[in-house]
């Protein structure tokens, strides 16, 4: 009954959503490029007249799961985003391999297709999150397990309120767990009591996460609790291995079944769409578009102390081969001469650098140089190693000479691609999280690398550095 309510709210919400797109482009075309652009005359002039285009529009929507399934925030956004290209092509087609152009504007369906790649996701995504507030697109779920999995699959599932999962309650065999609080929720004794918890308390999903069980023990559980339930989430004890692009391959006849890990740094194909991307926003666009601000920094820089505005450092890039990374200079001319010194006659300092490569209240920063630091704008010259190819726009950190002993069994692997200006370093805390951390991300990113990750990287960089987020 909920399901069935849920789906028709969110199908109403997406209606009265592509009615706003629709309108919006109509009121573009008509008052403001019709001031620029001489158009002809459509009989289709208002939202009646496109109903057949809602209904394209509704299937790809719900081809891609997004009537029926849960999605975290991102994956969401990238299923919308496809489910809208998709449309926007079928619509266009049509147009043209039926010869409706005189009838209706090609340009008004282009006009839509851009205008729901912005709306589309803010206004579906923030109506979820008020539904949700009233009860709809809500899962109460059961844990099984309270170890450390367990904890992470809480905490987890707190941090991405896109999927609409609230836990309820842990159930655990162990004794000295039994009453205890993590993160708020209580953990209950007697996993064979699950049944009668699910019953009681209305439990959609549960989620097994249950280490160093035997394999009929995980089995009778699971096939147990099956049908109890809308669904089963079981996470298998591996940590740290590629996620994204996993797939699964079944074996009918021997009831088994294969995690499919694909390799896409593999792939030719995706890398030649990473060095595109690169080439094409990164250095291009994005240099024209920032090169009258460049040149701002670089005057300030100078009349704010003597010295060069743009410094280069040897970095450690693909394949280990080192190469000049630039930045705007954020520190005095004479900064690596007094390291040395400070490294010498400050415990604290020295402490702090041998367990970050940092100094949080380093004295050798300039003015200029901390906001630069704060807003992450003393990256930008590195749009320069994009353009040259030493560099990416997304990428694990490029790492000093220095610190390559430090990156150990992780060295080979980070450095199968080019360091990235931004990367999920960058993202996740950035100056606040731990050096080992940073070498983890930098790892976790490699291994599962795809253009979407670098996408959704880059817009969550653009979030950080507005809100200023863990820098120094």
């Amino acid at each position: 009954m909920k399901k069935g309510l849920d789906f028709i709210v969110i199908l109403i919400v997406d209606l009265l959503t592509l009615a706003i797109c629709l309108e919006l482009s109509i009121l573009t075309r008509r008052e403001f490029l019709s001031s620029f652009i001489v158009f002809p005359e459509f009989t289709g002039k208002n939202i009646a007249a496109f109903w057949w285009v809602f209904p394209i529009w509704i299937s790809f929507l719900a081809y891609e799961g997004l009537l029926t399934k849960r999605f975290s925030f991102w994956d969401e956004v990238k299923q919308i985003w496809k489910a809208i290209f998709f449309s926007t092509i079928t619509v266009f087609s049509l147009l043209f391999l039926a010869k409706m152009g005189e009838n209706y504007s090609r340009t008004l369906i282009v006009l839509m297709g851009i205008t729901s790649f912005f709306v589309f996701p803010a206004i579906r995504i923030n109506a979820k999150k008020l539904l949700r507030r009233i009860g709809l697109f809500r899962s109460k779920v059961l844990i099984i397990g309270a170890g450390k999995r367990g904890r992470l699959v809480v905490k987890a599932l707190k941090e991405e309120h896109n999927l609409g999962y609230k836990v309820v309650g842990f159930l655990d065999d162990d004794p000295e767990k039994a009453g205890r609080l993590i993160e708020g929720v209580k953990v209950h004794r007697g996993i064979d009591r699950a049944e009668r918890y699910i019953g009681r308390s209305g439990i959609n999903a549960v989620v097994i996460a249950i280490a160093g069980s035997t394999k009929e023990k995980l089995n009778e559980i699971i096939n147990r609790l099956q049908h109890k339930t809308e669904n089963i989430l079981f996470i298998p004890d591996i940590l740290g291995i590629a996620v994204l692009g996993t797939k699964l391959q079944h074996f009918f006849r021997e009831q088994a079944f294969a995690f499919e890990i694909q390799n896409n740094l593999a792939k030719p194909f995706n890398i030649f769409l990473k060095k595109c991307f690169d080439f094409t926003v990164g250095s291009l666009l994005l240099l024209i578009f920032l090169s009258i601000p460049i040149a701002i920094m670089c005057l300030l820089i100078r009349l704010d102390s003597p010295g060069p505005a743009i410094f280069s450092q040897e970095r450690i890039g693909r394949k280990g081969r080192p190469f000049k990374c630039y930045k705007f200079r954020t520190m005095l001319n004479d900064a690596e001469e007094n390291l040395q010194e400070l490294l010498d006659t400050n415990e604290d300092i020295r402490r702090e650098w041998e367990q970050t490569w940092k100094i949080k209240e380093d004295p050798r920063i300039t003015k200029i140089g901390r906001f630069l630091r704060t807003t992450s704008l003393d990256e930008l010259p590195q749009l320069i190693n994009v353009l040259k190819g030493e560099m990416s726009l997304v990428g694990p950190r490029p790492y000093l000479p220095r610190e390559i002993d430090s990156l150990k069994d992780h060295e080979e692997l980070i450095h199968n691609v080019h360091p990235g200006i931004t990367g999920l370093w960058q993202v996740s805390g950035r100056s606040n999280t731990s050096y080992d951390y940073r070498i983890a991300l930098d790892s976790w990113y490699v291994r599962n690398w795809n253009l979407w990750l670098d996408v959704v990287i880059l817009l969550k960089t653009i979030k950080v550095v507005l809100k200023r987020e863990g820098s120094y």
